[in-house]
């Protein structure tokens, strides 16, 4: 797919004017008929103690309400509980994780609307079994009873492995998959009529930024696939026996080119229902306090709605990037310092093993969503009020 090559400062300027935006209407390549472009909430919030239970209220009703979707239903909620440490100052939540402010907000709403039972998701241990979610919340200075408290049932599962007398669910890509077919998960990605990924919008080290659609990754259970570098990232064990295998193991082996496929198979196989992100407290030059050269910011803001990658577009735009930046563009230009990363077994000499594909514009080919922000109808704050340049810090 041919993508116009506009830099980001460019993309920044011309993203916050309407009149740029005509523009760019007329010069971007369109995306597919089938591609829907959905109705994004964006809301500037100054902290995590800003009523953000009525926010997220009024930002449900701005794309059009999802009472009708969760009344009576089963909801799971996808967290995003990315890696170990903090910060100095910060919490896990404040930075990298979604905030359990964010997290007990979005769960109370859900309640109100009337949903017969919500489930929290995301590994928690790893291939440590005794580990539960709930511990791993508290080791984040969560408030587990708050958040069991929010709403009338709200249940826990780490899905790292199979759940509890249950065998894995085997979900197929209903797309047309890039990498793999289907994925074996947790029996709760499969076992709700709702399903939200409540992710942060940061950067990230290999994909340049970590949205909802990255947040499914998480949902590949370790306990099945193990290291899910070797087998995802950079193609060097196939999945394990009973698990789907990749449909061509002869495909490109590095992660720039094999993760943002791999990731639209996911969320093809798994599809949101809602996205929400967290940019109140985020990071940016990586995806958390492990990443030489992260650091925390502010950005202030929230995004909600019904379609992964249009949500994920806006963020883009509100970062200060532009969501149909090609490869070697901001955010896709790699932060890592390859000879910090043997394991990644870069090409020599090769640098386009440096720099990863924009996972967007793939989810957009085939169909999952628009990443053309022109046509996307951005609600709420206006974006030249809630955006907040990344690369300038």
């Amino acid at each position: 797919m041919q993508v116009p090559r506009l830099s980001r400062r460019d993309w920044l300027v011309s993203s916050l004017s309407a009149a740029a935006l005509s523009t760019a209407r007329a010069s971007a390549a369109p995306p597919p008929a089938a591609a829907p472009a959905l109705p994004v909430s964006i809301a500037k919030v100054p902290g995590y103690d800003a009523g953000l239970v009525p926010q997220f209220e009024a930002m449900f009703d701005q794309i059009g309400g999802i009472g009708s979707q969760v009344r009576g239903k089963t909801v799971a909620i996808k967290l995003n509980l990315t890696g170990a440490g903090r910060f100095e100052g910060y919490t896990a939540g404040d930075t990298h994780w979604v905030h359990p402010a964010v997290a007990g907000a979005v769960t109370a709403v859900l309640g109100k609307l009337g949903a017969r039972r919500i489930r929290i998701l995301e590994s928690a241990g790893g291939r440590r079994r005794e580990v539960k979610l709930e511990d791993k919340l508290l080791s984040g200075g969560w408030d587990v009873a708050a958040l069991r408290g929010a709403a009338p049932v709200v249940e826990f599962e780490d899905t790292d492995g199979p759940g509890t007398d249950k065998p894995y669910s085997t979900l197929k890509v209903k797309t047309q998959p890039y990498v793999f077919p289907a994925f074996n998960v947790n029996h709760s990605y499969e076992d709700c009529d709702f399903f939200v990924s409540l992710g942060k919008m940061k950067n990230h080290e290999e994909m340049g930024v970590t949205m909802s659609i990255k947040n499914l990754f998480g949902i590949t259970p370790t306990a099945l696939y193990g290291s899910r570098e070797r087998v995802f990232h950079y193609g060097q064990t196939q999945a394990p026996s009973g698990a789907p295998a990749e449909l061509d193991p002869r495909s490109n082996r590095y992660e720039g080119w094999r993760l943002p496929r791999i990731l639209v198979d996911i969320v093809g196989a798994r599809p949101i229902d809602l996205a929400i992100l967290d940019g109140v407290v985020s990071t940016v030059g990586g995806e958390g306090p492990w990443v030489l050269g992260a650091r925390p910011i502010k950005p202030g803001v929230l995004v909600a709605g019904r379609n992964c990658v249009n949500v994920d577009a806006a963020a883009m735009a509100l970062m200060g990037y532009n969501p149909r930046a090609g490869r070697r563009e901001a955010p896709y230009r790699l932060y890592k310092d390859p000879a910090s990363h043997p394991k990644e077994q870069l090409t020599p000499g090769d640098e386009s093993s440096q720099y990863a594909d924009n996972m967007m514009l793939l989810a957009e080919a085939v169909g999952i969503g628009s990443a053309d922000l022109s046509q996307i109808d951005l609600r709420g704050a206006p974006m030249k009020d809630a955006a907040y340049d990344f690369e300038a810090f």
